[in-house]
């Protein structure tokens, strides 16, 4: 149970969430059947008979905030099983815990080979627009005379993929959550590994399982998943399968019947989640593996030797996951760590190898929250494989560097032409690479042809190659130059690299023992940033970089607190500013945060649809409907 707008809310073991009141009230009247999925529940909630009790006893509080004394919250019995339940006899099981595993996984279910739709996609403008990415770039001066020369002259070069959704007012009652008018998408493989070891008992089990009810319900008929269950061993729920209405019931039965025990096998989980990538018949072309744990693998990693300063963390990740194999490409794992007591260096070393994402879930209550925006972003993939070309124009211009974070970049032919190696986009994503050129003095006049790029890539629905070039950067070349600001475009980009850079300094001082060194490298980026355009200017990417700057400063308080949430907080900064894409972290799955960096407009409408079903509507408070059900049936 957890709090919810003033109202108690009682999650069953089925992972549907209901106000305590209004399910009381049935159970109390012999109804122990989930209204929703109608499963047979073994755990009910009962009303206490103690709530006019003349003297209660201060209410002591429970990890997720709540009254843990409270009548009407804790009074929660386990019914005796029965010998047959015949409200269920008709759900085949979809595994047993006997049943061997085959040795190679390649009875996944057939594609449909059809793009997916949303529900919603009805009556929508042109649904065949042609998916592509805007292309521009931006020095960092507008003009310089041509009696200047410059070593490092830094040109931005933006990148945004194109948009397929769309908002829809509905006119129906159910106006609480968001509709969603969207193109045809490519559908996703996507494997869960789960941590169910014995520290994920009791409330976090139950969250997770209701994450995990978000995520089967909204993926699409030709979306594709299967689920891995680890504690000190590793088992796969079911095979790849596609969630059709079968296939969703099916995936929330054996979900739901996870228990937690043992310990904590995060390498034999991963293989398994891998090995369902690499032997299933027919792929999807997008797929990704997402991973939860909340504390550390105690099977594979060993402790420092001598000559070794931190575990191998590689160790952990099959060579498929990698990218080192013949498979053709890494299969990226999107980390969620969760809880205090997780293993954050490990988690994010797992996210940065195989090219997905960390996360820290440090409050249980939003783990559906971020897995909503993790898959908001999986399901709206409109580019693949896209690599970057950067080509000098004027003979005498050479590169310098290219700044790309995390992505693989690299300096050919003598310096004239620069590759930036950036896989998929979601709709809307942007990103922003830094390039360094020298520019020659001109005594022409003529303006200075600098560089061009292009874009080469997959469109996810037609599988078509594209190729698109952007316009040549000219540079003016007069006589004198004024003085002008630098661009605040390219100056914003500054600042995320400048921060990112602080973050990892800090970081690694941290490690070492030194919070107060790592504290003021902090500082020091925050009074740059404070004194540049952009924080002149109050853009919104330099303030949410300074506030995130004093999150971590705050973080860093002492070794105990920066143990406890202070690293993992860091490494999902890092992991979010190095690829570009949105990570959850504190409080950035909540709309009033600033610390929100590269939402995409898909992932805020699943964000959205996972708040509103738990936040529920004002009828439900009046009724017995489940906080996941918005209006009349």
């Amino acid at each position: 149970m957890k709090q919810g707008g003033g109202q108690a809310i009682f999650t069953a073991e089925c992972s549907h969430s209901f106000h305590f009141h209004c399910i009381a009230s049935n159970v109390k009247h012999g109804n122990q059947i989930c209204p929703v999925c109608r499963a047979k529940w073994k755990e009910i909630p009962l009303q206490g008979s103690t709530l006019n009790s003349p003297s209660p006893r201060p209410s002591s509080m429970g990890p997720t905030g709540w009254p843990q004394n409270d009548a009407m919250m804790t009074v929660v019995r386990r019914l005796p099983s029965t010998r047959r339940d015949l409200s269920r006899r008709h759900i085949v099981p979809v595994f047993r815990a006997r049943t061997p595993e085959p040795d190679i996984f390649d009875d996944d279910e057939s594609l449909d080979h059809q793009p997916e739709k949303n529900i919603s996609a009805t009556n929508t403008p042109d649904q065949s627009l042609a998916r592509t990415i805007d292309i521009r770039t931006y020095p960092e001066v507008s003009e310089v005379s041509k009696s200047n020369s410059s070593g490092d002259f830094t040109v931005l070069v933006h990148l945004k993929a194109s948009s397929t959704t769309a908002r829809q007012n509905s006119g129906s009652s159910h106006t609480s959550l968001p509709q969603l008018s969207q193109t045809p998408r490519v559908p996703v493989d996507l494997v869960t590994v789960l941590d169910i070891s014995g520290s994920m008992a009791g409330t976090k089990l139950a969250l997770l399982k209701r994450a995990m009810g978000f995520v089967i319900q909204n993926l699409g008929s030709n979306d594709r998943l299967s689920v891995i269950a680890f504690s000190s061993t590793a088992r796969r729920l079911f095979p790849l399968r596609r969630m059709s209405d079968t296939g969703k019931h099916q995936a929330l039965q054996a979900v739901n019947s996870l228990v937690a025990n043992g310990g904590t096998n995060i390498a034999e989980g991963l293989r398994k989640g891998a090995k369902i990538m690499e032997d299933r018949r027919e792929k999807n072309s997008v797929a990704s593996i997402i991973l939860l744990s909340d504390g550390q693998d105690t099977y594979t990693l060993s402790s420092p030797g001598a000559n070794q300063t931190q575990p191998n963390y590689q160790m952990l990740l099959p060579l498929s996951i990698q990218g080192v194999n013949n498979s053709g490409s890494k299969i990226p794992v999107h980390v969620f760590g969760f809880g205090a007591d997780h293993d954050s260096s490990s988690m994010h070393s797992i996210s940065e190898i195989s090219g997905g994402t960390f996360s820290f879930i440090e409050t249980e209550a939003v783990i559906q929250d971020a897995f909503a925006q993790c898959i908001g972003g999986l399901m709206s993939v409109v580019v693949q494989e896209l690599q970057v070309e950067i080509e000098c124009m004027h003979p005498s211009i050479r590169l310098g560097s290219v700044k790309a974070g995390n992505y693989t970049s690299r300096v050919v032919n003598n310096g004239r032409t620069g590759f930036v190696d950036v896989g998929d986009l979601y709709a809307d994503e942007e990103r922003d690479f830094l390039v360094s050129v020298n520019i020659p003095s001109d005594s022409s006049g003529n303006p200075t042809s600098l560089l061009k790029v292009k874009c080469v890539y997959k469109d996810s629905l037609t599988k078509e190659i594209s190729m698109l070039e952007s316009g040549e950067l000219e540079m003016p070349r007069p006589d004198f130059s004024r003085h002008m600001e630098v661009s605040i475009e390219v100056d914003r980009q500054r600042n995320r690299f400048q921060a990112a850079d602080a973050m990892a300094h800090a970081r690694n001082a941290a490690e070492r023992g030194d919070l107060s060194g790592a504290i003021s490298i902090l500082e020091k980026c925050r009074r740059i940033l404070s004194g540049t355009v952009s924080a002149k200017s109050r853009d919104s990417l330099c303030v949410v970089l300074d506030a995130e700057l004093k999150e971590m400063q705050d973080r860093m308080a002492s070794r105990q607190v920066y143990e406890a949430s202070g690293r993992a907080y860091i490494l999902s900064g890092m992991s979010s500013h190095s690829w570009q894409r949105a990570t959850a972290r504190g409080d950035s799955t909540d709309g009033t945060t600033l610390v929100h960096t590269y939402q995409t407009p898909s992932m805020v409408e699943m964000l959205t649809r996972s708040q509103t079903m738990l936040l529920g509507s004002p009828s439900s408070q009046r009724s017995l409907w489940p906080v996941s059900q918005v209006g009349p049936r």
